[in-house]
Formats: structure tokens, sequence, C-alpha cells
């Protein structure tokens, strides 16, 4: 029986958090126009959030670049098929390995940091300060921050993309010895820039509005202590490879279904 009321306690306070979510989420949305009007905010924002976020996506994507030239063209000789290694990686890439992994750790590198961030404004009082100098923090500080993520993860995740295609070609021609005109010609001929580009670009704007959403919500609703800091930065990671994954099937049933 306990156990029993436990799970429903469990089930309404969830319950309670979608709908917290929900009103911040239009509360952020209401305020977006208002930061255009200040775009060097935003502008500051995608420096701090993409620049510092670039090195880990570009090395990341030359290893998944390097391992899936490796494998794919393993399966692929014993079909006599190794030519198509080019599509082979550029359609991993661009349909699901460019937006979600670079999704994933977006979420851990910045998707933490600006969660911390928030947390410690809030366990600072600096957002009650602007609260009574009157300045709106939901405009002047989520607001910014949101609008650099939604620019930037998509940005990232095409350069994942395009330093994976070039890790595979540096594994696949350059050190195996597939033929490099076939493997950028078929590539060419295999990958179609609305449909997959399209979708990958698609699927990386949903990914950052829930990566941005959920790690500004976490900041914004931590317990004004360390520890509740610490665990509103590990909910984030949690929270948002969770959503990344479960997004990434919704859209690939729904762009590649028949």
């Amino acid at each position: 029986m306990n156990a029993l009321m436990d799970l429903g306690a469990w089930t309404l306070e969830q319950i309670r958090h979608v709908g917290r979510m929900a009103i911040f989420a239009l509360q952020l949305f209401k305020e977006l126009p208002a930061s255009l009007g200040r775009f060097w905010l935003v502008v500051q924002q995608i420096h701090f959030i993409g620049n510092y976020s670039l090195l880990i996506i570009a090395v990341s994507g030359l290893f998944v670049g390097f391992v899936l030239a490796l494998q794919g063209y393993y399966i692929l000789v014993s079909y006599g098929s190794e030519q198509a290694l080019g599509v082979m990686v550029a359609l991993s890439l661009a349909r699901e390995l460019g937006p979600v992994v670079a999704a994933l750790l977006f979420a851990g590198r910045a998707g933490t940091s600006l969660t911390a961030e928030i947390g410690l404004m809030r366990a600072g009082e600096q957002v009650a300060a602007m609260e009574m100098m009157g300045v709106d923090p939901v405009r002047r500080v989520l607001a910014p921050r949101f609008l650099g993520v939604v620019i930037s993860l998509p940005l990232l995740a095409c350069i994942f993309t395009a330093v994976g295609i070039f890790g595979a070609w540096i594994v696949g021609v350059v050190m195996i010895g597939v033929d490099g005109g076939a493997f950028w010609s078929q590539m060419q001929a295999g990958v179609d820039v609305f449909s997959d580009i399209g979708n990958s670009v698609i699927k990386s704007v949903v990914f950052a509005i829930a990566v941005g959403l959920i790690s500004l919500y976490q900041g914004y609703n931590a317990r004004p202590t360390p520890e509740g800091v610490s665990r509103a930065t590990t909910r984030t990671v949690v929270i948002s490879s969770l959503m990344v994954l479960g997004l990434d099937f919704i859209m690939t049933a729904l762009m590649f279904s028949v």
C-alpha cells in the first residue's frame, strides 16, 4: 500500500513539474522577441555556449568518423561494396549521429554550465536583486541564453557531421585505400539536401529547444544551496539525454516513415 501511495505521489509531482515547465516555457517564449532587440546579448551567449563547446564537438566528430569508416569498410568489403563507404558514413552522420551525439555532448558541456550559472545566480540572490530593481530576469538573463542555445547547437551539429565525414575520408581513402572519387561521388549522389540535411537541421533545432528549456528550468528552479545546484546539474544531464533520445525516435519515425 505504501509503495502504491509513493508511486502516486511521485506521479503527481512529475505532472506538477510538467505544468511548471510549460508555464516557464510560455514565459520564456513571450520574451524572445524583446531579446532580439538586444542581439549583442545573444551574440555573447553564442560565443560562450558555442565557442567553448566547439573543441569537444570537433574532436568527438573526428573520432566518430574514424570508427564509422573502419566498421563500415569491414562490413562493406565482405559484400564487395566498399565504394559505398562515403554515402554510408554521410547518411549515418547526417540522419542520426550528427544531431544526436552533438546534442548529448552539448547537454553535458553547455547545458550543465547554464544550469549551474543560473542556479548560482539565484543562490547569490542576483535574480532577486534584478526583480527588486524592476529588471525582468527572464528577459535579461534567460531569453538570450535560450536563443544562444537554439542558434549554437544546429551549427555545432553541422560541424560534427562535417568533421566526421572528413575523419572517415582520412581512414577510408588515405589509410585504407578506398577510391577517393567513388567516396565523394557516391556520397553526393546518395545524400539529399532536403530529406537528409534538412531533417538533420530540424532535429538539431528541436534538440536545442529541449536542452535549452531543461537547462534553464532546472537552474532557475534549483534550491539556492550548493547541493541544490549540484542536483540540478545532474538532473539536466539525465533529463536532457533521455529527451534527446526519445525525440530522436519520434522524429525519425515521422521523417523517414514510408
